[in-house]
């Protein structure tokens, strides 16, 4: 596995084993840089965000989606790829955090909501952006310095409860003045959340 180091604080690399380095004391951001898989990527492109629902659960690591994700109005297409990749990222976020239990939130965006650079009071939320614009991130030292996470492209990001003062801030791109939209994942672990 390689790993390239940003100034220390932000890891990237393309292969799953990449958001190890999460674990690493200073690093603040870890990205596993890669591409949606085609089949996946494809039937997203045809979904109408109109027609589903916010997903927002709490879930062991290994339970499945299928139906959670069908609820929500999702097309029989699309459930059964988008589950299998959400699990995936279940897992390896369950693995990072020791945690077997965790907050999944699946979300269509479509306002300037959290346009603000910020960390969030957790251990670690991953983000991965399923359609529209990457979750944009900067250095706190050098906010003018914009850098996207890619669609895509999977990003673990430290919070407060683990490194305070933040490093690394992020932030959904400005997306109204556009008519833009995007699918959002976002996985915390519950004892984050409770602490809230």
């Amino acid at each position: 596995m390689t790993v390239a180091m940003l100034e220390d604080v932000v890891a990237f690399g393309r292969a799953p084993a990449s958001l190890e380095a999460i674990a690493r004391p200073k690093v603040a951001l870890a990205i596993w840089w890669r591409s949606l898989p085609d089949d996946l990527r494809l039937r997203l492109a045809a979904l109408d965000l109109d027609t589903i629902d916010d997903v927002s659960v709490d879930i062991d690591a290994d339970a499945p989606l299928d139906s959670t994700l069908r609820d929500a109005g999702y097309p029989g297409a699309v459930v059964v790829p988008l589950a299998e990749d959400i699990g995936l990222l279940i897992r390896r976020h369950a693995a990072l955090t020791g945690d077997d239990r965790l907050s999944l939130r699946v979300e269509v965006v479509e306002t300037d909501a959290c346009r603000r650079f910020h960390a969030d009071y957790v251990t670690l939320r991953l983000l991965c952006t399923y359609a529209g614009p990457g979750t944009q991130w900067c250095r706190a030292a050098a906010s003018d310095a914009i850098c996207e996470v890619p669609t895509g492209a999977v990003g673990v990001f430290k919070g407060r409860m683990l490194l305070d003062p933040p490093t690394v801030l992020h932030r959904s791109p400005p997306i109204v003045a556009t008519g833009e939209r995007r699918l959002v994942l976002a996985i915390d672990p519950i004892r984050s959340c409770d602490s809230l």
